[in-house]
């Protein structure tokens, strides 16, 4: 349906018919031989759901509800099916046993650079993350590692406390906001000042952040559907405004690592590592290349917190005793409410983390990781062709019923247990991926998080907007909260609080 549009909008309207028709049949020739090809054989290929519609095929039914699509699916077909999107064949699997292919897989097999660059390079820009070998991206992100270290989160902890006291003092004392609009703006402050170095963090402003939006408007259905040759021509305000905002912010980070580098004193974050790492052979990294690392950086991040902060928020105020006992629980561990935050302190906040982990399971940022099949796969008895796009949905691995005890409701107990999922199944819970593919920054979100949280715990009270909550957007490639709008009001005891910590940090 928005290919169509595509089309019809980039070429006069003759033209774009004659060229859709001929299109799609070269396509649909092209897989019928495909399917005669596969039925003649004698492997066992995965179960593949039927389509009516040519080559849109499933996307309608998929993009109106992608979860219970999944979910359906599995119990029909098993731990593995296909189905075709757009003119592009994707086998999912469903389970911990299925989903082991990915998570074990080589980078020759199961490509990640095949389906993502096309989404991180117009972002990140030239020669990082999935546009570049997969052995320098396993050098870059091994870089990256240096700077998101214990000793690091130890400072973090602090800054990120400062930077969220100051951000949601201007809230007042009740009220209804946006909540999903403020953790975005929130967490790119707050990794900034963590990650960047003060001379980014210093240039960060409402006009820095939009430009941080308009970058992140980049990774679109739209963005993953057309091949990057293609996006240059293509008319759409989201790639007009993502390619500016791609080239303002790499002048921001160009000032800054000049500044630095002509700088003699020697900082301890993320930006001076990335300016002093060198890869195998000797060679430092350019400024583009720093430069784009640090935008990954942010991004990556900004998506996996700002929504799981979000949807946290929400969860905690719909079950109004749990965000009452994570209250008394800051008063328990640090003493009372002028206390400053610690990172050990943290780590002892065990039900916030109960509560954060429990929101990962049910509403997981990422609703599918995809890797393309560069070589025939075998898993649980199928075997899955060259060409296919293979895909794990973490959110249905933890939503499967068979695996979680009342797999639909909000229990951040269930962590408690000894026999839980995730000691019994491996892949069943993978909000930040696994193996080889784990996401590198889980431990940096789960310090931001926490830290935020357990300020906003001491500050507010939480309540939901005559009982709404929101339901998921799947409009976007991250489910986000649809109309994230939140009640709060102030806790009478942290008027000390803001004065004290106001103090402190002038």
């Amino acid at each position: 349906m928005e290919m169509y549009g595509f089309q019809a909008g980039f070429t006069p309207s003759t033209y774009a018919l004659v060229s859709t028709t001929a299109l799609l049949a070269v396509i649909l020739v092209a897989r019928q031989l495909a399917t005669e090809k596969l039925t003649k054989s004698n492997k066992k290929y995965p179960p593949y759901i039927p389509s009516t519609i040519p080559f849109l095929g499933q996307a309608i039914s998929f993009g109106k509800s992608p979860i219970e699509f999944l979910l359906l699916a599995h119990e029909k077909y098993g731990p593995v099916f296909s189905f075709t999107m757009v003119g592009s064949t994707f086998t999912y699997l469903v389970g911990s046993d299925a989903s082991s292919l990915m998570f074990n897989s080589k980078n020759d097999d199961l490509n990640a650079e095949d389906v993502y660059s096309r989404l991180t390079t117009p972002v990140f820009g030239k020669g990082v993350a999935y546009d570049c070998p997969n052995a320098q991206f396993v050098e870059q992100k091994k870089m990256l590692k240096v700077g998101l270290n214990i000793a690091n989160f130890r400072k973090h902890v602090n800054l990120i406390e400062e930077e969220t006291i100051e951000y949601f003092k201007r809230w007042g004392n009740s009220g209804e906001k946006d909540l999903f609009k403020a953790f975005s703006e929130l967490i790119i402050l707050t990794a900034s000042v963590c990650l960047h170095g003060k001379e980014i963090r210093s240039v960060m402003s409402e006009r820095v952040a939009q430009l941080y939006w308009d970058l992140d408007g980049g990774f679109s259905h739209e963005a993953w559907l057309l091949p990057e040759w293609l996006q240059p021509w293509m008319p759409l305000p989201s790639f007009r405004k993502r390619d500016a905002a791609h080239l303002k912010i790499k002048q921001i980070f160009y000032e800054a690592i000049a500044k630095r580098r002509a700088s003699e004193e020697q900082e301890d974050d993320m930006l001076q590592s990335l300016i002093d790492a060198k890869y195998k052979d000797g060679r430092p990294l350019t400024d583009d290349e720093v430069a784009g690392m640090l935008i990954g950086l942010l991004l990556a991040g900004q998506h996996t917190s700002s929504t799981t902060s979000s949807w946290l928020g929400f969860f905690l105020a719909k079950n109004k005793d749990i965000q009452e006992k994570c209250y008394e629980e800051q008063l328990r561990i640090f003493g009372s409410d002028d206390t400053i935050l610690d990172y050990d302190g943290l780590k002892e906040c065990t039900l916030l983390e109960r509560a954060l982990k429990e929101t990962l399971r049910l509403r997981p940022p990422i609703m599918t990781m995809m890797r393309m099949c560069k070589t025939e796969q075998n898993v649980c008895g199928y075997s899955i062709p060259a060409g296919h796009q293979v895909c794990v949905s973490p959110t249905t691995n933890q939503k499967l019923p068979q695996v979680w005890t009342d797999n639909e409701e909000w229990k951040p107990d269930r962590f408690l247990e000894e026999d839980v999922a995730t000691s019994t199944e491996k892949f069943s819970y993978v909000p930040f991926g696994a193996g080889r593919h784990r996401c590198i920054g889980e431990s940096f979100a789960y310090v931001q998080i926490k830290t935020i949280w357990s300020v906003l715990l001491r500050m507010f009270e939480f309540d939901l907007v005559d009982g709404h909550f929101p339901d998921i957007n799947y409009t976007t490639m991250i489910h986000t909260p649809y109309n994230p709008v939140i009640k709060y009001k102030k806790r009478k005891a942290t008027d000390h609080l803001t004065h004290e910590l106001k103090g402190k940090y002038q």
